[in-house]
């Protein structure tokens, strides 16, 4: 192995700026050379690279986003967008790919295997936490205090005005971001797409809240249980209470990386490159107890991650 290539794709999360350059270092410490792939797998189709070495990655551990662009690409998921794709590895030289992102990229990054044989290493990258194989993933840490911080503002103002607030953060198809904020900022309730909730119930239990003395809510709501704003506007018919609703939308996936994610991104990636050269062909880097490891890349997209539906009750419990 001589040259090996990197490239960001799907969502942006905070962290991936530090395993790009943790993948650019420590390849070069090992006497490889590197070359990245702009735009994700679209650039990767259209052969957008440029050569990185170490001073091309200096002062970006702290940066949000990923200074190799990342886009949507469907041609990925095409039988020419892979022929493509594979016509750009062959002609660029690279003896191996890192691909940092979720589930989808790793899913693109198999069908690049498959089609290509050149060998293929995840590393998981996106604020759902929603890769199976690793107990956490690169940014996920930084969101949940990005939006942890929000609902700690938002609390005083219901506090102040005796209102109940529905908070929507991310997770299209799965709750761990809204399970971790909730049960981090003491959330009234918590709303996920892995459990059903009845709104009525909901409601009874606001209304005996009040009558024991509490006087504001929050409510957590993942994006992919339903419309945030039929929710709050049942809710304040129901109880007949004032309620507010905030959607914190993109500022959960940019920022400034905590010192988790960024640790995290090294470790990952530095790993990365060792597995490619001890000979791996097709796996997926990640953390399971603390130590680092890693997996099959087809079970990191291919499996469902299990919510803790224990620290959902536990947050459940602890809300009264």
């Amino acid at each position: 192995m001589k040259k090996i290539g990197v490239v960001t794709a799907g969502g942006d999360a905070p962290g991936m700026n530090a395993a790009i350059r943790s993948v650019v270092r420590s390849a070069i410490y090992n006497g490889l050379k590197v070359v990245g792939f702009e735009r994700g797998y679209a650039g990767l189709i259209e052969g957008q690279i440029r050569h990185m070495g170490p001073r091309s990655v200096s002062g970006i551990i702290n940066l949000g986003g990923t200074i190799l662009k990342t886009v949507r690409c469907r041609e990925i998921k095409t039988p020419e967008g892979i022929e493509k794709a594979v016509e750009v590895l062959k002609t660029t030289g690279v003896d191996g790919l890192i691909t940092i992102g979720g589930d989808g990229t790793f899913r693109g990054a198999s069908e690049l295997y498959k089609a290509s044989g050149t060998p293929m290493i995840g590393i998981p990258a996106t604020i759902d936490n929603d890769v199976a194989g690793t107990d956490t993933t690169i940014g996920f840490d930084t969101a949940v205090n990005t939006a942890l911080s929000a609902i700690d503002k938002i609390r005083d103002t219901a506090t102040s005005h005796e209102r109940i607030f529905v908070v929507e953060v991310m997770g299209r198809k799965r709750g761990f971001l809204a399970l971790e904020v909730g049960f981090a900022g003491g959330a009234e309730v918590i709303l996920v797409p892995e459990i059903k909730f009845d709104a009525d119930k909901i409601c009874e239990r606001l209304i005996r809240a009040r009558e024991e003395g509490k006087t504001s809510e929050i409510i957590v709501m993942a994006e992919g249980v339903g419309n945030s704003r039929q929710v709050a506007d049942w809710i304040a018919k129901r109880t007949g209470y004032e309620v507010r609703l905030t959607v914190l939308g993109y500022i959960q996936r940019g920022g400034v990386p905590t010192a988790r994610s960024r640790a995290l991104a090294s470790e990952f990636g530095h790993h990365a490159v060792e597995l490619l050269l001890s000979g791996e062909k097709k796996r997926m880097v990640g953390i399971r107890k603390g130590e680092i490891t890693s997996i099959d890349l087809d079970r990191s997209w291919k499996e469902e991650k299990k919510l803790d539906l224990k620290r959902h009750k536990l947050a459940e419990i602890l809300s009264q």
